[in-house]
């Protein structure tokens, strides 16, 4: 994943995964919520989303919850990953507020 920490950018994806994190879910209910959300624009295969997970975890950004026994882990935002959502949304929202005001449209607070 190229999530760029230092200047806060991050993926769509990872930004997606998330924020569907934010109610524990297993990996094919974070698929599903990122299709669903997105309208089928965005839609994971099980490698890209599980490398994802992984990837994720080794930030500390997500962690596994509940019994992790069986074939459906069910994963969770921590609280470092929550700044780390925060942190994209304020992002993106200065980013629309700056190219609203060029290109003219609507005005995002």
């Amino acid at each position: 994943m190229r999530d760029n920490v230092k200047g806060g950018a991050l993926t769509e994806v990872t930004f997606y995964i998330l924020l569907s994190l934010y109610t524990p879910k297993h990996g094919y209910a974070v698929m599903q919520f990122i299709e669903e959300k997105t309208g089928g624009r965005l839609s994971l295969g099980a490698g890209t989303l599980y490398g994802a997970l992984n990837s994720l975890q080794e930030k500390g950004w997500i962690e596994p919850c509940g019994d992790s026994e069986g074939r459906k882990k069910e994963y969770h935002i921590t609280a470092q990953g929550k700044e780390t959502a925060e942190k994209e949304l304020a992002r993106l929202h200065e980013l629309v507020s700056v190219a609203s005001g060029i290109v003219g449209g609507t005005h995002y607070e």
